[in-house]
């Protein structure tokens, strides 16, 4: 084993090709369990063998060939993990379908006029305009402590107000 390393190592791709051949099984179930799923295995499963295969002369010692190759498909698989806590799936945005633009704005605007007229200008003041607590405190001629119970209560509104629709 060691003297395939040193050769794929050396640059002879069909030797990287006889160690990743041997390590395919291992690859798989790695990945597998990180991912419960085929087919992002086998994006991390290649792009781990892509990034070992023009990364190889940095390994180190070629006797943890194996630790090396594995370290480097966890962090793959750490990275489409990243990648599909940022991303929507592709079934959600079809459900949400297309809306003119302006649309939302004509939504916001009818769930903001649902809340209660105290709750409403504290909301727009501080979210639509920009002020900020001590502020809108003294525009209102309140506490600032009441100006933060109405917008805790202005966002539990306006969240049951969404929720409903």
């Amino acid at each position: 084993m060691q003297a395939l390393i040193q050769r794929a190592v050396s640059g002879d791709s069909d030797a990287f090709v006889t160690l990743i051949e041997a390590q395919k099984v291992t690859l798989y179930k790695v990945a597998r369990s990180y991912l419960h799923n085929d087919a992002d295995a086998a994006d991390a499963i290649s792009e781990t063998v892509l990034a070992c295969f023009e990364k190889l002369n940095t390994l180190r010692q070629p006797q943890y060939f194996r630790t090396w190759l594995v370290r480097i498909l966890i962090h793959k698989c750490q990275d489409i993990l990243q990648e599909r806590r940022r991303s929507v799936p592709l079934e959600e945005l079809v459900q949400v379908g297309y809306t003119e633009p302006g649309h939302a704005r004509v939504e916001f605007l009818a769930l903001l006029d649902s809340l209660d007229e105290k709750y409403r200008t504290v909301l727009l003041l501080y979210y639509g305009e920009g002020f900020k607590v001590r502020e809108i405190a003294q525009a209102m001629d309140m506490k600032e402590e009441t100006v933060k119970t109405h917008l805790k209560r202005a966002r539990a509104g306006f969240k049951l107000a969404y929720e409903a629709e």
